[in-house]
């Protein structure tokens, strides 16, 4: 009644429909993630963080990581990247912390992911850290599939698309054309690989209309969740990225359907005939918003 390996993916599923970056170095918005109804975050040491504030912005995001104050929300940190001054010692420090994931920028290679583990290992990092890699680069574009493939602790790839957009010289334009090459890409490598792949920010937090189109884009194309700036953008992500009422009717419909047409050669579900294929989409459809509804009645 299907692949086996789907059901497998479905068991595994976590929410992740929005992952807000939040800056380490403001205690005060550390504060506030405690209560915003997001799915996972991103304590930011990289872009958001001058200079003179990275080491605070450290011990804060570990302290934070180790505190458990954060409920259900997957706490995952952001480290500076390979070759900067302060990536060795954020490792070290963000390993021993034990948060959910490591996020590593500007990841382009296998070769660099087998590395950034190994640096892992070696730090202490428990069982449980992941390793999310960003990719931003046209070199992480071209190569994306070696990249995911490349460890099972990398689990999920995060698309850096600000970074993407300067590297080809593209605009910021609705709809993304310039960029869709690339995702469509990594969206490629992600489901081949079995990771869960997380859509870019978008930029203009005034523009809700604009936001909410861009999320409906990353749902259409297989996204599972958007990265988000602004804990505004949060109600609206989790609301496009969570199946609808009316899909989950219809899912349910579909798998009675099946189920009560077992053995009858062909089943038929409101007109349509109804596959495997059906089957696999419905049952996922139905453990993503069993997985969201019971998050959020746990947290």
């Amino acid at each position: 009644m299907g692949d086996p390996h789907g059901s497998q993916e479905q068991a595994a599923y976590r929410p992740r429909r929005s992952v807000l970056y939040m800056p380490a170095s403001n205690e005060r918005a550390l504060e506030k993630a405690k209560s915003l109804p997001v799915d996972a975050l991103i304590l930011d040491l990289e872009d958001a963080v001058a200079p003179d504030a990275k080491v605070e912005a450290r011990e804060n995001a570990c302290a934070a990581a180790r505190s458990g104050d954060y409920g259900r929300r997957e706490v995952t940190i952001r480290v500076n990247g390979s070759g900067t001054q302060w990536h060795e010692d954020d490792l070290r420090a963000v390993c021993a912390a034990g948060p959910d994931a490591v996020v590593v920028p500007k990841v382009e290679s296998a070769d660099e992911v087998r590395r950034l583990v190994g640096a892992m290992e070696a730090a202490g990092a428990p069982a449980h850290t992941e390793l999310w890699a960003m990719v931003e680069t046209p070199r992480a574009m071209l190569h994306c599939e070696e990249i995911a493939a490349a460890s099972d602790r990398l689990t999920v790839l995060v698309m850096g698309t600000n970074d993407l957009a300067k590297e080809l010289r593209a605009e910021h334009v609705p709809g993304r054309q310039p960029l869709l090459a690339g995702l469509g890409l990594c969206l490629l490598a992600a489901r081949a690989t079995g990771k869960a792949i997380l859509d870019g920010v978008y930029n203009d937090v005034r523009d809700a209309e604009g936001f909410a189109a861009e999320c409906r884009q990353g749902r259409e194309l297989g996204f599972d969740g958007k990265t988000l700036v602004h804990p505004g953008q949060v109600e609206a992500c989790n609301e496009v990225f969570a199946p609808s009422p009316e899909a989950v009717e219809e899912a349910r419909g579909l798998l009675a359907a099946w189920e009560a047409g077992a053995g009858a050669g062909v089943v038929v579900h409101r007109g349509r005939m109804v596959e495997a294929l059906h089957v696999d989409t419905a049952s996922r459809v139905l453990a993503v918003h069993e997985a969201i509804t019971g998050a959020a009645s746990n947290g």
